[in-house]
Formats: structure tokens, sequence, C-alpha cells
């Protein structure tokens, strides 16, 4: 119970918080409990290749980035500068490795299907390589990779998390594609 102190002193420290806009574009996957009953794993849980097992924690100070072999260096450029506008985000902070493992992999197959390309990952930071926060996004950077579908990602900027967060972008579909090569055909012409 607070005293009128502790009351005072909390009003007087959230005078400027100011509360998050809605966002229609935020995807957040809840956890669902296990059911009981159930003894079948989902599709997707059988389907999961994200490996887990023994990982050598990224140090603290070594920003996340990657790129698959083909990806302009200017797609990783901008992508960091966040001249992209993030589509949908997937908040994975204080949440168990394996349950880390099943909404990573559940969420970028579903933007997959949604053709949803630009994703922002909360991972969350830690004060130290081993911390659990630094754990989740050092296994972040590895399945990200694992992900034939991401073409590049890296840390975000201060606004979206820093350091505590990265910036995905995935491959066009291939109707995307097939729309984007029609296009360019019509402006040659």
């Amino acid at each position: 119970m607070m005293t009128c102190d502790d009351n005072d002193l909390f009003k007087e420290a959230m005078e400027d918080v100011k509360p998050l806009k809605d966002l229609s574009n935020v995807v957040f996957l809840q956890h669902k409990p296990p059911c009981r009953h159930r003894r079948q794993e989902p599709d997707d849980a059988a389907e999961n290749f994200l490996v887990t097992g023994y990982i050598d924690a990224l140090p603290l100070d070594v920003p996340l980035s990657y790129k698959q072999d083909g990806i302009q260096q200017g797609v990783l450029d901008k992508l960091s500068e966040g001249r992209y506008a993030v589509e949908a985000s997937l908040n994975l902070t204080r949440t168990p490795v394996e349950t880390c493992r099943q909404h990573l992999f559940a969420f970028i197959r579903r933007m997959q299907s949604e053709q949803l390309r630009t994703l922002l990952i909360i991972h969350g930071k830690g004060r130290h390589d081993n911390s659990h926060a630094n754990i989740v996004r050092s296994l972040v950077a590895r399945w990200l990779t694992q992900f034939e579908q991401v073409q590049a990602y890296c840390a975000a900027r201060p606004v979206h998390g820093g350091t505590g967060a990265c910036y995905v972008v995935l491959k066009k579909s291939a109707a995307a594609s097939s729309e984007n090569r029609e296009r360019f055909a019509r402006r040659k012409c």
C-alpha cells in the first residue's frame, strides 16, 4: 500500500509520461498455455526448423547485422537508418527461450503469408553478455539466418528499441516480384 509520500513521488515521476499510440499494424503473439488434452503439436511446431541448443552469446558491444548473399549493401544501410516503415512487430522480452523460438517461427511465417516485409523484433537487452535478454538476442540472430525468407536484419534505431530490438526485411512474395518485373518492363517501353 502506498503512503502519501509514495503517491506524490509516483505522480511526480509519471507526470511527463504519455500513453503509447494504438497502432493497428503492431502484432503481438500471445503465449497460449498448452492444452492438457491435446497430444499433437500444431503444424507450425512440428515444422519448426529453428535450431536450439548451445550458443555462444554475442557480446553486447557487437551490433546485430546480417544480409544474404546477393543483397545490396544499400538495403542494409537503409534498414539500419530506419528508412523502411515497420509493418509489424513481435515482442519477445521476458519470454522463455522455447516460447521465443515458437513465436518467432510463427510470426515470420504469418508475416510472409500476409506479404508484410519490414518487421521489428524486440528481444530486449541485458547488462551482461550472459543475461537472459542477451541469450535471446543471440538466438534471434541465429534463428533469423535460418529463414530463407529473411534477406537482412540489423539493430533498430533508438526510437524502436535500439540494441534491444532489430529490424528484419523479408523477401517479396513471388506475386509481388512478378508485379515489379512487369512494372519495370513497362517503364522501359
